[in-house]
């Protein structure tokens, strides 16, 4: 299953909605191409729901961590909503948890801003 990505906006906030697996190749490519595009119309808050993800290789945990370090450049900022286990496990094992503020909720992940 390919990654596929729907935009909306919740209060002034930028919501990535992400389905699929964040892979190597144009699943991860994808999510550098919509991410940049949102930075380059000048967004400030972003979350990405990883609900819908089933699967995140290297490759894909590379780009959300390029996602963070591009949008913090540009003075954006980056959080994770709906982290499903097996994300969260690889967030742990790489000590990456300490980087990405994640929410179960998305009113929560809205209003922390």
């Amino acid at each position: 299953m390919s990654l596929s990505t729907a935009i909306r906006d919740v209060a002034g906030v930028t919501v990535i909605d992400l389905s699929g697996r964040i892979t190597l190749g144009e699943a991860s490519g994808k999510l550098r191409d919509t991410v940049r595009g949102l930075l380059a119309s000048g967004v400030k808050r972003l979350v990405l729901n990883l609900g819908d993800v089933s699967y995140i290789d290297s490759s894909g945990l590379g780009e959300l961590v390029s996602a963070y370090t591009t949008a913090r450049g540009q003075g954006c900022t980056v959080k994770l909503l709906n982290v499903q286990a097996k994300v969260q496990d690889l967030l742990q094992i790489t000590k990456l948890y300490t980087v990405f503020e994640t929410f179960e909720d998305e009113a929560t992940a809205v209003t922390s801003f």
